[in-house]
């Protein structure tokens, strides 16, 4: 019996890309496990991959093209071969370019896979050759990148392996434990070493569980906290004032935009106590090492961009820029040399081509916008269920006019109104590369077993449509390794002695950026801001409210015709009732929408040991907001507000606050009490910064069933 060990990389958007090792039996795969020598992954896996080979072999599978035989919706196909299925969509849309233009086509994706070639990036080039609608993808960390950027410039700022070295830890907007697991082991050994703990979380989640302390904050007010901080640590004269003249600008500034944020106001902002508030802006500022790890989470209301403004000023006004284990992690994504307009090929767009937020999918599919859509092709993502206005994109979908191609690996609630359904492989039956937004290793993929069925990787699917509608730029003849030497700056000095052949022989490489004992970029300044320094008071802001390349398709920057504020501020969430009192009056409780611990977005909402351990769609509510409402623990919920509905399970909990329900994204349509999800009532507003989404500005009422 022959049995290999493949090098693989676990696909999915999450921080911590694990190195995985894939174990073959004559053709099969039949595990995967952590690989134990990675630094990073250390062997283990979460429980949404640590069965992996099961997605692979599922019974559910798509793995020959199919054409619709039913209704749209029904679900209802029949195989067709690859070539019937590309000779369809080139006569639909040839039809349709000719009838409407190109731009009556949309792409739609984001990151059910996230490799360098198959993710976010790979059908950009072939849509932008198509002249359809540029889709722009806000639908995380938009905001906090661009007010990351504005305040320390692209830099990975701090090394997540370095948090062993820090005496005092935030852990802000992220539950590490759920969605970052493979940093908690530097996290505890820090924690074991002597550093504290702090979890500032509107729920008490597994992480703020394992903290020394947990801050119950109201969702929306994380800009009115930090500001409060900066207001008790200059009014304390905590400031490391070297630093802060040697290597930042604004301070003036930003010391009269922090004085109105006393910590009695803030209190009152943020349901945290005012001693509270000024023990968390002395310990931060006084037990150096201090660092800060933001989630995602953050920018998902109306003032998070300005949340992550001022997070990202306070390392450089307590100068823990100076320490190994000091600073502020965001993403370390920006030290991998990756070369995103060669992936992306934005020159080939036409001028006055339309832009389409995905975000407003659904709007587009109704008509709603200036631009018609009459095609949609869906791949790496389920905007059926991770996209808001849930009722209108169902309603979009089933269309009858709307010729919709989806590339999956399952009947997903998108899926099931496609016209084309089109295999796609899985991880392990693909080539990629994987960088990651959460440590600083670079990851081979390698194909551990043939593609089943007909399935095919995103590379070759676009070339496939390429030749279907007959572009012949060698940009379409390239294989998968030579587009993967395409990707990346290969001569950058991080990658000095690391090229495929390398990565062939160990799986992962570290970038070439220093050790973890001593990765202290900005010990000394050099912030790749205009000024070469954190700035307080942004000099970007004057360019206007930036979507950056990794989500508008190679755009390094378009203005909104208005500059930024250049400090930062806080602004009430959209819905509360300090902004809406008429509507918080009919809705009073704030909903939020959080990652599952068993799915990733909508990824593995349809498997059965994942459902197993996230259990039905459930709510979490305060037992004194349920007590109000009469709601008991394991009953039968409906969650509404004016936009829609959706059912659910009730789980009475202290570790919701009062006046908060939790309900977890990621569950589908399909397996629904009523066939809508969290996305049914969520708000189709933006943020202040990067036109990222507001999931977390969402004010429902809850009744029982």
């Amino acid at each position: 019996m022959a049995e290999t060990t493949v090098f693989s990389a676990c696909p999915h958007d999450c921080p911590d890309t694990c190195a995985m090792l894939t174990t073959v039996r004559d053709g099969k795969a039949v595990a995967v496990r952590g690989n134990p020598d990675h630094p990073f992954t250390r062997g283990g896996l979460c429980v949404k991959v640590n069965d992996y080979e099961n997605r692979v072999y599922s019974d559910n599978r798509v793995l020959t093209p199919l054409r619709r035989t039913g209704a749209k919706g029904a679900g209802e196909f029949q195989p067709i071969t690859w070539d019937e299925a590309l000779q369809e969509i080139s006569s639909r849309w040839t039809e349709i370019i000719d009838r409407d233009g190109p731009a009556a086509i949309m792409p739609y994706s984001y990151l059910g896979t996230e490799g360098i070639l198959n993710g976010l990036n790979a059908g950009d080039a072939f849509f932008n050759k198509l002249g359809a609608t540029v889709a722009e993808r806000t639908f995380c960390d938009s905001a906090a990148i661009t007010a990351f950027f504005m305040t320390c410039g692209p830099t990975a700022a701090v090394d997540p392996e370095s948090f062993v070295h820090s005496k005092y830890i935030i852990l802000w907007a992220i539950n590490t434990i759920s969605n970052n697991l493979h940093h908690w082991p530097f996290i505890a050994e820090a924690q074991r070493r002597g550093a504290k703990v702090v979890v500032i979380d509107p729920v008490a989640t597994r992480t703020a569980k394992q903290a020394d302390w947990h801050l119950p904050i109201k969702p929306g007010t994380d800009a009115a906290l930090a500001l409060g901080m900066i207001n008790v640590i200059i009014a304390e004269d905590l400031v490391d004032h070297d630093y802060v003249e040697k290597y930042t600008v604004g301070y003036e500034d930003l010391k009269d935009r922090a004085s109105g944020f006393t910590p009695e106001k803030v209190a009152a902002i943020t349901g945290i106590s005012a001693n509270d508030i000024r023990t968390l802006a002395r310990e931060f500022a006084t037990t150096q090492p201090s660092v800060i790890r933001m989630g995602v989470a953050i920018e998902r209301n109306a003032s998070g961009g300005n949340a992550v403004r001022a997070m990202s000023c306070l390392p450089g006004l307590v100068g823990s820029w100076r320490h190994c284990g000091g600073g502020i992690l965001h993403m370390p994504i920006w030290a991998f040399p990756m070369k995103w307009d060669d992936l992306s090929r934005p020159d080939w767009i036409p001028e006055g081509t339309p832009v389409i937020n995905q975000w407003r999918v659904g709007p587009a599919l109704q008509g709603e916008l200036d631009q018609k859509i009459n095609s949609l092709f869906v791949y790496n993502s389920n905007p059926a269920v991770v996209a808001p206005e849930q009722d209108k994109i169902l309603r979009g979908l089933a269309r009858d006019d709307l010729f919709t191609v989806v590339s999956e690996h399952f009947i997903t609630d998108t899926a099931r109104y496609a016209d084309i359904v089109l295999p796609a492989t899985t991880q392990l039956e693909q080539f990629d590369l994987m960088f990651s937004w959460g440590h600083l290793y670079l990851t081979l993929n390698q194909p551990a077993i043939e593609p089943l069925g007909e399935a095919v990787p995103n590379t070759e699917l676009f070339r496939r449509l390429a030749g279907a509608m007959g572009f012949d730029d060698p940009f379409w003849h390239r294989t998968d390794e030579e587009m993967a030497q395409d990707a990346l700056d290969w001569s950058s000095p991080v990658l000095e002695g690391i090229d495929l052949d390398s990565l062939r022989q160990t799986g992962y490489a570290r970038l070439k950026v220093g050790s973890p004992d001593d990765f202290v970029p900005h010990r000394e300044g050099n912030f790749p801001t205009p000024s070469g320094k954190a700035e307080f008071k942004s000099s970007m802001a004057e360019v206007g409210n930036m979507v950056l390349p990794l989500f508008r398709q190679g755009y390094v920057a378009y203005q909104s015709g208005e500059a930024l504020d250049p400090l930062p501020n806080f602004i009430p969430q959209n819905e509360s009732p300090d902004t809406n009192p008429s509507l918080a009056a009919r809705y009073p409780l704030n909903m939020i929408s959080p990652k599952s611990h068993a799915f990733l977005n909508s990824s593995f909402g349809n498997l059965r040991t994942q459902l197993h351990h996230a259990g039905e769609q459930l709510v979490m509510i305060n037992p004194a907001d349920a007590g109000e409402r009469g709601i008991s623990d394991g009953g039968g919920v409906r969650v509404f507000n004016d936009r829609g509905d959706f059912h659910a399970v009730a789980r009475v909990t202290e570790d919701a606050r009062p006046g908060v329900v939790v309900a977890p994204m990621g569950y589908w349509a399909k397996g629904s009490r009523n066939g809508y999800t969290v996305n049914a009532i969520n708000p189709p507003a933006f943020a202040d910064y990067g036109s990222a989404p507001t999931f977390s500005d969402t004010l429902v009422e809850v009744a029982g069933t």
